[in-house]
């Protein structure tokens, strides 16, 4: 089995990096690159990374990249690749939210701040498990069908025992997914605050 994960995380990793290098070329054009554009680059770009180059490197670039961040979690990996490679609808701040609240009081109680332990629940737990469909199926009923389809994807691969960790923990959250969230949420806040100055000095007496 482990012969079999090599690979797949490896993949994983390459395609990944093969996005951000997308977004990168992406941010520096003045146009939109089309959608057929950005898979064909991503899966030219993600070989480069997935096959040993040579250059005294005994290893691909994704192994490298892997050993430094580790495996992401599928739910960014999907949110990642989605985003980017395709032109999907925004994602709901609602969502970011969610995480961002969930990661603020996951990571210190699963680094041992308290006496509860979250990520002891990942391990077959039903009750983590029904937690995140129903989360889901909110995300149906907010009309983002996008989070339903990550987060089925995300349970179907921890069901398959699809990356080396068979805590469901590590599919749905990692560092890099609860730091955009954290960002994200007080980057809303603080231009929701500008538009809040902006508009009472526009409208102030005098």
């Amino acid at each position: 089995m482990d012969n079999f994960m090599q690979p797949i995380a490896l993949l994983e990793t390459s395609l990944t990096c093969a996005v951000l290098m997308i977004w990168l070329i992406q941010k520096m054009m003045p146009f939109q690159i089309s959608v057929a554009a950005r898979i064909i680059f991503a899966i030219l770009l993600a070989n480069l990374f997935f096959w040993p180059l040579g250059f005294s490197m005994a290893l691909p670039l994704a192994a490298y990249v892997r050993g430094i961040t580790g495996d992401l979690s599928v739910v960014t990996s999907l949110l990642l690749w989605s985003s980017i490679l395709l032109n999907p609808k925004a994602i709901p701040l609602s969502f970011k939210w969610s995480i961002a609240v969930i990661a603020t009081v996951f990571y210190p109680l699963a680094l041992g701040v308290g006496m509860m332990d979250p990520y002891a629940w990942g391990y077959w737990s039903i009750g983590l498990l029904i937690a995140v469909l129903v989360f889901a199926v909110t995300c149906g009923v907010a009309n983002w069908t996008r989070g339903v389809w990550i987060l089925a994807i995300a349970i179907i691969a921890w069901s398959v025992h699809w990356h080396e960790s068979t805590n469901l923990w590590d599919y749905l959250l990692d560092p890099f997914l609860a730091i955009w969230a954290l960002w994200a949420v007080l980057y809303a806040i603080g231009q929701k605050r500008k538009e809040k100055a902006r508009s009472g000095y526009l409208f102030r007496a005098g």
